[in-house]
């Protein structure tokens, strides 16, 4: 009888889990200049360009494409995009669009500078919609840049499926102890219609209905809640560790028409300078329930 149990969780010697290993190692992008993929009509995505996004995006969970002009990086390019990988249906939030895609930039008033994507700040590693309810989790999401920064605003780029790849190999214990589902508590705050919600508990990883390695995560230390015994601690400086010493981060900048879409990857952002004169850093941001069909 065929072995059901996913390979996020086989054996470390099994064949099953070594053939993942393998496969992953191999076909891992060392740049993120690998991910690209030139785009010409967003609403008309060709059989070829098709295959080579799938192609990334299964090897590594994102890829991104670039458009031929940025004057087309537009809300309706990324909606087309997207649903030509089957997002339909945004998780909106109260400080997105009407339309539920979020404009990233830099706000001047007293609500959006609370929060550090709509500051110049850095912001580290974190998968979109931590604080989400457990059914509610943020599976995909596009990022698509309209406007770049004078200086700054890199972004850091990591398969979550690599880092449990690289948790398990090192501890499989910790790797397990982060998938407990009161391990990481997000505090009562605003949901997604800036109305209080409760708090947030479950696992960092766990394994969705389809059988995929979901990521939960903010390496913030505000707001956020660990359990305190002796495993999670060590769990978590490990994937701490695992983070700062991880040798896979692919790191570059969006530029104008380039747009990042990926089953939720951990990413971060360095730190940015706006233009003296002239509009800034813009990009559109749309995230959903349900993963990228490729």
């Amino acid at each position: 009888m065929p072995d059901s149990t996913p390979v996020w969780l086989q054996p470390l010697h099994s064949d099953s889990w070594q053939r993942w290993v393998e496969a992953k190692l191999a076909a891992y992008p060392r740049s993120m200049a690998q991910l690209v993929v030139d785009i010409a009509t967003p609403q008309a995505i060709s059989p070829e360009e098709h295959q080579q996004l799938a192609m990334r995006i299964s090897s590594c969970n994102m890829a991104i494409y670039c458009l031929p002009t940025p004057e087309i990086a537009t809300k309706e390019s990324l909606r087309a995009i997207a649903a030509h990988f089957g997002l339909l249906g945004l998780d909106s939030n109260y400080l997105a669009d009407e339309d539920g895609i979020s404009a990233i930039e830099v706000a001047a008033g007293e609500l959006k500078p609370n929060y550090i994507p709509y500051t110049n700040r850095a912001i580290h590693w974190h998968c979109d919609g931590y604080y989400n309810r457990p059914g509610e989790q943020i599976q995909a999401m596009v990022l698509q840049c309209v406007r770049s920064a004078a200086a700054g605003g890199e972004s850091g780029l990591l398969d979550h499926e690599l880092v449990w790849l690289l948790l398990r190999q090192q501890s499989p214990e910790a790797a397990l102890t982060l998938m407990e589902p009161d391990i990481l508590t997000i505090p009562a705050g605003k949901d997604g219609a800036g109305a209080e919600r409760g708090a947030s508990v479950g696992p960092l990883f766990s394994i969705t209905a389809e059988g995929r390695l979901h990521m939960r995560y903010s390496a913030r230390k505000r707001h956020i809640e660990w359990r305190q015994d002796r495993a999670a601690v060590a769990a978590r400086a490990l994937l701490e560790q695992t983070l700062a010493e991880c040798d896979y981060v692919l790191t570059g900048r969006l530029e104008p028409g380039m747009g990042l879409i990926c089953n939720n990857v951990l990413h971060r952002r360095a730190a940015f300078e706006e233009p003296r004169q002239g509009a800034g850093r813009l990009l559109y941001r749309a995230r959903y329930h349900r993963p990228l069909r490729l």
